[in-house]
Formats: structure tokens, C-alpha cells, sequence
């Protein structure tokens, strides 16, 4: 299916998403261009995962619209598009056959499958799995099983399947979990290198960590919690016992995004963030 770049790479109105009567999302409202490099932000439980499963066609809106890649979901089969858009997740790194090859893992995206059966791919697909593979310090783990690979591996494994095909939106869900430093420095070493490439290519990188967030990455997304007056607002009913839904408190830049106040109510606790060179950090006050 031939991708129209003049319209949004992801275009979500006023969503809300429901699980077994819990509201998990509400009026999130978020908008990415093709070629903008952007940052999911927000606290673990905030509802992250599950507007990445969306931006991805793995799950629909219970209201509101989504549209990936110039398509409504739900109006559109998400297959006829869905190798257009690169994902690493833990969801779909437990979607692989146990005995599954790396190699194969990375070079079945352009089909968009998991689990190499009877298709067939080139030299020149699989010389491309290799050569990201290496980029990315794995090319050791070709002709080995993914269940054997340690949590850092299989991640890295992702990224290189989410950079195989010619994506036009690329979402990397925490993508340096699992790694240790010189591993997460070696990822995001890669990763802002092709954050720096010329490509009308979205991409979003959803974290918790601000020291995870490679150079070039410049917009962001900030999720939290509705407040009780934002709720009463917006008429958002939430049953005794649940968590208030999270929503996008901020979208822009950065600098205006990561500022103390916010993240401290955000996070709950006094904080001082640091902003070095190209590199964010945050960390409790004493």
C-alpha cells in the first residue's frame, strides 16, 4: 500500500480505551509529522503500552480515532500496511518461536510475520539483517536461538527487525531494557545516527528514564493522571478503587517539557533535573 507522506505519520483524537469497565486512557489527543522524532514519556502504569498498541494497529480505541499512516483504524486491514511500521515491545519479543533464529528474526519484517516458514527472502535482505545486526553489536547471534538470548539480545534483536523494513513510523517501546551500560550507550549511540538520517521517517521512543532518550529526539509526549477537577470536567466516571485514567499532559519540545515542577508532579517526589551537552538525567533531591 503506497504511504501518503502529507498527511500525519499518527494522528489520534480524543481516545479513550477501556479494559473490563476500567477507563486506562482518556482524551489523549497527539499528533506526529512524517520525519519527527519524538519521546513517549510518563511513569510505569500510565497507559504507554497501550497507546503504543495502538500506534502500532495491535489494538483499537473504544472512542475517538486513530489514523497510522493515513489509515482510520478500523476502516482499514491493518495487514496491508502494517510492514510499514517498525515496533520493538516485550509483547511482540514473546511472539517469536522458541527456536526461532535471530537472523530470521530480524529479516522477517519486511514481511511483517513472526516466525520464518515458507517464505523466502534475497541475499541482499538477508546481507541487510546482517549488516544492522552488526551496527548494533550482534552479529554473533546469527544461527543461535531467541531462547536463548539474554533480555538485552533480544532487545537489540527488535531494533534491528523495527530498522529492517522501510518503515515510515518506527516505535521503540523502552527499547535499552535489559542492557547493561555499555550496551545502553552502544543503542543509543546507533539510535542517534539514524535519528540524525534525512527520512521522512516517524519515530517515537517511549520511556520512563530520561537518560535513555538518544540525540535527535526533540519533541515529546508527556502521560500522567487526570486530576479529580479535570476529571469532574470531562465527565470521566472512575470506580472505587481504580487509578485515574492517564492522559497527554504536554506535548513539545523538551526544554519545556523535562522542567522540575513537572516532573516532580509527575513522579511524586523532589527532583533535580540535569540537562548535559545532549543528555538529560533526573534524580531525587537530597
Amino acid at each position: 500500500m503506497a504511504i501518503d507522506h502529507s498527511k500525519p505519520a499518527v494522528e489520534i483524537h480524543d481516545v479513550e480505551f477501556r479494559r473490563r469497565k476500567r477507563t486506562i486512557i482518556t482524551h489523549v489527543n497527539l499528533t506526529i509529522q512524517p520525519g519527527e522524532k519524538w519521546v513517549l514519556f510518563g511513569p510505569n502504569g500510565i497507559g504507554k503500552s497501550t497507546l503504543v498498541s495502538m500506534m502500532a494497529t495491535r489494538a483499537f480505541p473504544s472512542e475517538g480515532t486513530v489514523d497510522i499512516l493515513g489509515n482510520r483504524l478500523g476502516r482499514v486491514d491493518v495487514f496491508s500496511y502494517r510492514n510499514r511500521i517498525g515496533l520493538t515491545s516485550a509483547e511482540l519479543a514473546s511472539a517469536f518461536p522458541l527456536d526461532e533464529d535471530p537472523l530470521d528474526a530480524v529479516v522477517t519484517a519486511l514481511n511483517a510475520v513472526t516466525g520464518r516458514w515458507r517464505d523466502t527472502y534475497t541475499d541482499e535482505d538477508c546481507a541487510k539483517a546482517r549488516s544492522l545486526m552488526q551496527r548494533f553489536g550482534i552479529s554473533y547471534l546469527a544461527g543461535k536461538q531467541m531462547w536463548r538470548l539474554s533480555s538485552g539480545e533480544r532487545t537489540r534483536v527488535l531494533i534491528c527487525r523495527a530498522l529492517m523494513a522501510q518503515s515510515d513510523l518506527i516505535i521503540l517501546d523502552e527499547p535499552t531494557t535489559g542492557l547493561d551500560l555499555g550496551g545502553r550507550e552502544l543503542v543509543l549511540h546507533a539510535l542517534t545516527e539514524v535519528a540524525a538520517e534525512d527520512s521522512p521517517r516517524a519515530m517515537v521512543l517511549v520511556t520512563h528514564r530520561l537518560e535513555e532518550i538518544p540525540q535527535g529526539f526533540d519533541h515529546v509526549a508527556i502521560m500522567g493522571r487526570m486530576s479529580g477537577s479535570e476529571l469532574e470536567a470531562a465527565n470521566v466516571i472512575v470506580r472505587d478503587g481504580d487509578p485515574a485514567p492517564g492522559t497527554i499532559l504536554y506535548t513539545g519540545n523538551l526544554e519545556g517539557g523535562f522542567t522540575e515542577e513537572r516532573l516532580e508532579s509527575l513522579f511524586g517526589i523532589p527532583l533535580q533535573v540535569v540537562h548535559a551537552g545532549t543528555r538529560w538525567g533526573a534524580f531525587a533531591k537530597e
